[in-house]
């Protein structure tokens, strides 16, 4: 007879849950990834006006190894592809990427062979920003939203639950096709 037999079912494992989501996302440590333009409001975003150290990630990780989150800025090239998906293969995991500018997004004015018709092409995007080029305050915000994202993350099982909770809800939302079995 344990204490864990007089507590709350699940008491323990959510404050887990809640104090391991707090840890993580105060300690995300970006690889920069500026293709463009919007590389400098990427680093104007590092510099004191607005100082991403609040948010715990005064280091800017100079190797995939020692990151967790990419921000992908600027467009990107059928060149730079390959590369782009190495160094995020490289990140240790778990792993975030934020898409910044219209350019990373979707390609935006450039809709030619040469540019990536969006970033999502290559590596799975968390966090959209839009914008041409995104300020600084709306890549803060963004990250911002990213926190919230990872301290609402599940840990163990209820991860997995949770990961396959939502693609099954979103084969549902989004039917890319029609299964024989299911006429």
């Amino acid at each position: 007879m344990g204490l864990e037999e007089h507590l709350p079912h699940g008491f323990l494992l959510t404050t887990v849950e809640k104090l391991a989501g707090y840890a993580r996302s105060r300690s995300v440590w970006p690889a920069t990834f500026g293709l463009a333009c919007c590389a400098m409001e990427l680093m104007s975003a590092g510099g004191p006006r607005h100082d991403m150290a609040r948010f715990g990630m005064e280091k800017l990780a100079a190797t995939p190894r020692q990151a967790d989150l990419m921000i992908v800025s600027g467009r990107v090239s059928q060149k730079m592809a390959p590369v782009l998906r190495r160094v995020y293969d490289q990140m240790s995991g778990p792993k975030w990427v934020i898409s910044m500018g219209v350019c990373a997004s979707s390609g935006g004015m450039f809709n030619n062979y040469a540019i990536v018709q969006g970033v999502d092409h290559i590596v799975p995007v968390d966090i959209y920003l839009p914008g041409c080029p995104p300020r600084p305050e709306m890549l803060l915000d963004a990250i911002v939203k990213l926190h919230d994202k990872i301290q609402n993350m599940k840990l163990g099982v209820n991860r997995q639950r949770e990961i396959i909770e939502l693609e099954e809800a979103s084969l549902r939302r989004h039917r890319t096709h029609v299964l024989e079995a299911d006429v």
